[in-house]
């Protein structure tokens, strides 16, 4: 088994699509084609977690957070980035991140937040923005039935809790083949009018590869015709945040002993308390307090999140209660979410935990 073999497990959770621009998930160094012997899961990656992945003979590691986030002029060891990349390189580790993609990510970070509350009709409370395309092809009539479970096969045509969605319009396509051509139907230099189907369906972005890929194995013509245009429609299916309901109604107060019990927490921070229910519940890990607004606009009685600032907790007023794990502890998550992801493809394979706390905030 190849190193790419596992982060291809990962990819078919958390697309590298589905990052963010600002973000550099995925591969940082090493060569993934080489046989995997055994991976390091951690949130961040510090020289002692190089240091563990060696000691465990592991050549990749998988961490949450990028360790090369930044641009580099050069590569000098003179930052701790610096060296873990040059320990990495000089031991032949891979070294992968997964980060706002599985933030982004159907049953991602903020799916498994809402699953330790066990919170019921989870929902995106964000869905990502321009991540459609609507594919069009035209097609010979007796062909369009195998186009059409070629294109859904590969990811396209779903729509919410529906798939195969498509609309077809029958009409007359005409062509004439030139001197060199090998035409489906139709003679070298002569036009041709052929009944065909018109088909459109939708598709993600990060399955545009694929859906080409498909419609060009199946499609009769020598030079098939198809369409993609971009589209606004959101997608429910991925983006920042969620949202969900508590099985039942707490105090606040309640509530936030609830987290700080589940969470491990030596300390939480929160707006001040109004006396009221906590029912429904917005949770975005790490940097989530830009959600702050669309949680109040969708009627949360919570906010959950790792990090916020100064103002967030004045600005929330009597609105919603802001509580804030801190982004460490808001993503430890990720290594359960790395662990089940791998040990279920791969149920044979060296899978390590990192043992080493590397959240740089420290609590007195």
């Amino acid at each position: 088994m190849r190193v790419k073999d596992i982060l291809q497990s990962i990819e078919q959770l958390a697309p590298i699509s589905l990052q963010e621009d600002y973000d550099n998930s995925g591969v940082q160094v090493g060569d993934i084609n080489r046989e995997a012997t055994g991976v390091l899961l951690a949130i961040d990656i510090t020289e002692y977690v190089i240091e563990e992945a060696i000691s465990l003979g592991c050549n990749l590691i998988i961490s949450h957070h990028p360790l090369a986030f930044r641009p580099f002029k050069s590569i000098t060891g003179k930052n701790y980035v610096e060296r873990c990349l040059l320990k990495a390189i000089k031991n032949d580790i891979v070294v992968y991140a997964a980060h706002t993609n599985l933030d982004n990510a159907l049953q991602g970070v903020n799916y498994k937040l809402a699953s330790m509350l066990e919170l019921e009709n989870v929902k995106i409370l964000q869905p990502k923005e321009k991540a459609l395309l609507k594919f069009v092809t035209t097609v010979p009539i007796q062909h369009a039935e195998s186009v059409r479970n070629a294109l859904f096969n590969a990811g396209a045509g779903h729509i919410g809790n529906y798939d195969s969605c498509s609309y077809n319009l029958t009409g007359e396509g005409t062509f004439r083949a030139g001197i060199g051509a090998n035409p489906h139907v139709g003679n070298i230099e002569e036009m041709h009018f052929e009944p065909e189907v018109r088909i459109e369906t939708v598709l993600p972005v990060m399955k545009k590869e694929e859906v080409l890929r498909a419609l060009l194995a199946v499609h009769p013509y020598e030079e098939p015709v198809y369409d993609l245009y971009p589209i606004e429609n959101e997608w429910s299916r991925h983006g920042s945040g969620v949202v969900g309901v508590l099985p039942e109604p707490m105090p606040e107060q309640e509530f936030l002993y609830l987290l700080k019990d589940l969470f491990n927490l030596p300390t939480i921070r929160h707006s001040k308390l109004e006396g009221k229910e906590i029912r429904d519940v917005a949770i975005c890990g790490g940097a989530g307090a830009f959600l702050i607004p669309k949680a109040i606009s969708y009627g949360a009685d919570a906010f959950v999140t790792g990090e916020a600032k100064y103002n967030d907790f004045y600005d929330v007023e009597d609105r919603i209660l802001l509580a804030v794990l801190g982004h460490y502890e808001s993503e430890i998550c990720t290594k359960d979410i790395f662990f089940d992801v791998i040990s279920g493809k791969f149920p044979n394979f060296a899978i390590h935990k990192s043992a080493f706390d590397s959240n740089p905030v420290k609590y007195l």
